[in-house]
C-alpha cells in the first residue's frame, strides 16, 4: 500500500537524508523517500502491517527527530521558515553576545549570565537535537555543533563559541528562507486545484466539491472562477487564462463545441459546460500528480550525494582526531591540538551538499513546470541534458493531424468553384478527414444534388449529378501530396492537392534543436513522398516512411544501441511502447490518452513543440549549476579543513566558511528559477 504524507520540522537535506535511512529500516516499510523540497513523505508498506507499520514510523520519527510532524491531506502552504518567537529569541541573544564583546569591563558573575544565556537563546534548539541524539545514540550536525561550541568554551575561547551559535542558526534561517522561496514557485501551479464547482440541477445551480461531479453534468463557470473538470462549452464565449496549466501568458478565446481543460480561469463572460471527464482523470489533477511526484525519481548526482553525506560527517570525524593526534604529538600542546579538531567539526556539516543538488532539480523542475512541461522525475531532467537525437510522430505531433487545401488545378475548362460545386455534393454528408477538409475550405453547402452515391472500397465515391457520372478519390502523387482526383465520365476534370497541415511550432523546434546539436528523426506510417516532403518543409535531419508500431520501436532499439541518448515525441497510444524504451519519452498534449501519459517521462501540457528544445536548455542549466554547487562546496570545504588543520584559520572563519558555502550554493541553486529562455 502507496501512502503520502507532509513532513514538517526538517531544518536541512541531511536530516531528510538520516530519517530517510532510518524509515526505511521499519519492519513492515517496503521503500521510504523524503522530499526535502516539497515536505512530502512517501511510504510503501506491507497491506497486512499497515497499523503496526504507521505505529513504528511514529515512534521512529520521534527518536530520531523530535521536532518532525507528518500528516496526511492537502497542504500545499510550503512555510518552513522560522516563527516570530525563534527571531526575537536570536535577536535577544544577539544582543547580549554584542554587549559581551563590545562593552568592558563586565563583573564575572554578569558576564558568564550573559554569556550563557546568549548561547541559549541562539541555539537552544540545536543544543535539545544533539542531546536528543545523543540519548538515542545518534550523531548529526546539531551534535557536531554543540561539540564544537562546548570545546570553544571549555579552550576560554567562548567568543568564538557564540559567534559559531550565532552564525549558524542565522544560517539555518537564511536556508529556510530560501528553499521555502523554491518551494513557493510552484505554489502557483498547486493553486489551480479548483476549491468548488457549481452544478445545474433542475436549472438550479449547486455548488459541490470537485470530486462530485459526474461526467454528463453541467457546469457553470463565472469570470474568475476555475474550471473544475474537463468538459466541452455548450453555451457561452469567453477569454480564459491556462498560463499555470500550459505557461502560455496570452488569453486564449473560446466558444460553443470547444473542449476546456480544468483549471483553466474565465476572464469575463460566463460558460455553461458539459463535464467530459471525473476530477480524478482531469487536466489539473493530471498536473498535480506529476508535479507533487516529480522529484521522487532521483537522479544519479543526487543518488550519489545521498550515499556521500552519510559517510562524509564520520569521516570527517574521524580525521578530526587524527589532525588532534597529529598537531599534539608535532607541537605537544593539547589545547592547540583540541582547537583545530574542533575546527574539522565546524566544517564537516554536509549540507551545501544535501541541500543545494536536490534543490537545484527541483528549481529545475519548478522552471519547467512555469513553461508547461512537466517531468516526473529529475533522473530524467538529467538525461535530458545530454539528449543526441530526438525521434518523433509525424501526425499529430509534427502536424496537426488535419488536411488542408493547398492547391486545385482543374482541365476542359471547368471552373474551380464548379469543380468544388460537384466534390461537395458527393463529399458533404461523410466524415471522412479529407471529406471534412475539402467541403471545409469551400465554406458552403452545394447547390447540386447527388443521386445513387455509393463507395468503392478503398478508392473513393461514386454519384450522379443530372444524370453524369462522377467518381472522386484518392491517387498516388509523387510530390508528397494528398491528391484527390476527379474523374466526369471516367475523363479527368480536376485535381485537389491536401496536406496535413504542419504545426507553426515544429518549425521553431527543429531550428533550435539545431542550435543545441540535437540531431531529428521523424518516423511515419505515411508513404514515402509525404514524408519526404515533410522532412524536407521541417527541416528534419532525416526520416522513415511506410512503419508500422513495431518499426518505430525497432529503428528506437537500433539509435540506442549506437550509444546515443534519445528521446521519442509521440501523441497516440500507439507511440506507448517507443516511449517507454527511449531515454527519455516526451508525450503531447496533458488531455492526450492516459496510457500515453502514463508511458512517458515528461508531458508538454500545451502540445507545443517549442517546448521541447526549452526542456533541454533548462535541463543543461540545471545540471551546469548542479556541478558548480558541487564543486565550489567541495574546494572550499578542502581548502578550510587543510588551513585549519595546519592552524591558519580560526573557528570563526571555519563557520563562515561552512554556512557561507551552503548559503551561497542555495542561492545559486534558485538562478534556475530565474532562467531566460532565448530563441
Amino acid at each position: 500500500m502507496k501512502k503520502e504524507y507532509n513532513i514538517t520540522g526538517l531544518d536541512c537535506g541531511h536530516c531528510a537524508l538520516t530519517l530517510e535511512k532510518y524509515l526505511q529500516k521499519v519492519d513492515g516499510v517496503i521503500s521510504a523517500s523524503i522530499n526535502f523540497s516539497t515536505s512530502k513523505l512517501y511510504l510503501e508498506i506491507e497491506d497486512d502491517k499497515v497499523l503496526s507499520t504507521i505505529k513504528n514510523i511514529n515512534k521512529t520519527i520521534k527518536q530520531v527527530n523530535p521536532d518532525v510532524k507528518i500528516s496526511q491531506g492537502h497542504d500545499h502552504s510550503f512555510d518552513s521558515t522560522a516563527s516570530q518567537l525563534d527571531i526575537i529569541l536570536y535577536c535577544v541573544g544577539l544582543v547580549l553576545g554584542l554587549i559581551i564583546l563590545f562593552v568592558k569591563p563586565i563583573p564575572t558573575w554578569l558576564y558568564f549570565t550573559m554569556l550563557i544565556t546568549s548561547l541559549l537563546l541562539m541555539g537552544y534548539k540545536t543544543y535539545f537535537k544533539a542531546i536528543f541524539q545523543s540519548i538515542h545514540l545518534k550523531l548529526d550536525e546539531n551534535t557536531l555543533v554543540t561539540i564544537s561550541i562546548i570545546g570553544a568554551c571549555a579552550l576560554n575561547e567562548s567568543m568564538e563559541g557564540l559567534m559559531v551559535i550565532a552564525l549558524y542558526t542565522l544560517g539555518k534561517m537564511l536556508e529556510s528562507r530560501a528553499v521555502n522561496y523554491s518551494r513557493k514557485s510552484i505554489s502557483a501551479l498547486i493553486n489551480t486545484q479548483p476549491e468548488y464547482a457549481i452544478i445545474l440541477k433542475d436549472e438550479r445551480e449547486e455548488k459541490v466539491k470537485p470530486e462530485q461531479v459526474e461526467v454528463g453534468d453541467i457546469i457553470v463557470v463565472k469570470p474568475g472562477e476555475k474550471i473544475p473538470v474537463d468538459g466541452v462549452i455548450i453555451d457561452g464565449n469567453c477569454n480564459i487564462d491556462k498560463r499555470h496549466l500550459t505557461g502560455e501568458s496570452i488569453p486564449v478565446n473560446v466558444s460553443v463545441d470547444d473542449s476546456v481543460p480544468s483549471g483553466s480561469i474565465v476572464l469575463d463572460g460566463v460558460l455553461k459546460i458539459k463535464a467530459t471527464s471525473k476530477y480524478t482523470d482531469s487536466t489539473v489533477s493530471k498536473i498535480l500528480n506529476l508535479v507533487s511526484n516529480a522529484t521522487n525519481k532521483k537522479s544519479k548526482t543526487e543518488t550519489f550525494i545521498s550515499r556521500f553525506s552519510s559517510y562524509y560527517t564520520l569521516g570527517v570525524i574521524i580525521l578530526s582526531f587524527v589532525v588532534w593526534g597529529i598537531t599534539w604529538a608535532v607541537l605537544g600542546n593539547i589545547n592547540t591540538a583540541i582547537y583545530r579538531g574542533l575546527i574539522f567539526l565546524v566544517v564537516s556539516c554536509p549540507c551545501a551538499f544535501a541541500i543545494s543538488v536536490p534543490l537545484s532539480y527541483f528549481s529545475g523542475i519548478g522552471r519547467c513546470s512555469k513553461q508547461g512541461i512537466l517531468i516526473k522525475g529529475s533522473n530524467y531532467l538529467d538525461t535530458c541534458a545530454s539528449i543526441d537525437e530526438i525521434l518523433l510522430d509525424k501526425t499529430g505531433t509534427l502536424t496537426t493531424g488535419e488536411f488542408e487545401v493547398v492547391k486545385v488545378e482543374t482541365t476542359q475548362g471547368i471552373k474551380e468553384s464548379e469543380l468544388f460545386e460537384i466534390v461537395v455534393a458527393g463529399e458533404q454528408n461523410s466524415l471522412h478527414p479529407i471529406a471534412k477538409a475539402i467541403c471545409g475550405f469551400y465554406g458552403k453547402n452545394s447547390k447540386c444534388v447527388a443521386k445513387n452515391y455509393h463507395e468503392v472500397a478503398g478508392k473513393g465515391i461514386e454519384f450522379e449529378i443530372k444524370r453524369n457520372k462522377y467518381f472522386v478519390g484518392r491517387s498516388l502523387n509523387s510530390k508528397g501530396y494528398t491528391q484527390v482526383d476527379v474523374l466526369k465520365s471516367d475523363k479527368l476534370i480536376g485535381s485537389i492537392y491536401l496536406q496535413d497541415k504542419i504545426k507553426s511550432s515544429s518549425y521553431v523546434m527543429v531550428e533550435n534543436l539545431k542550435k543545441l546539436n540535437v540531431s531529428s528523426m521523424m518516423l511515419t506510417g505515411d508513404n514515402m513522398s509525404i514524408a519526404k516532403k515533410v522532412c524536407s518543409d521541417i527541416g528534419i535531419d532525416s526520416y522513415h516512411a511506410e512503419l508500422m508500431p513495431q518499426d518505430k520501436f525497432n529503428i528506437l532499439e537500433k539509435e540506442k544501441s549506437k550509444g546515443k541518448t534519445v528521446a521519442f515525441v509521440g501523441d497516440g497510444i500507439n507511440d506507448a511502447p517507443a516511449l517507454t524504451l527511449s531515454d527519455v519519452g516526451i508525450s503531447m498534449g496533458i488531455m492526450g490518452s492516459q496510457a500515453t501519459i502514463e508511458s512517458s517521462d515528461v508531458v508538454i501540457a500545451d502540445d507545443n513543440l517549442k517546448r521541447i528544445p526549452d526542456l533541454i536548455k533548462i535541463s543543461k542549466r540545471t545540471k551546469k549549476i548542479v556541478l558548480e554547487n558541487i564543486i565550489f562546496a567541495g574546494v572550499t570545504k578542502l581548502t578550510f579543513l587543510i588551513l585549519g588543520a595546519l592552524g591558519i584559520t580560526g573557528m570563526l572563519l571555519a563557520v563562515f566558511a561552512d554556512v557561507g558555502v551552503t548559503l551561497l550554493a542555495i542561492l545559486n541553486s534558485l538562478r534556475v528559477l530565474t532562467y531566460k529562455i532565448k530563441n
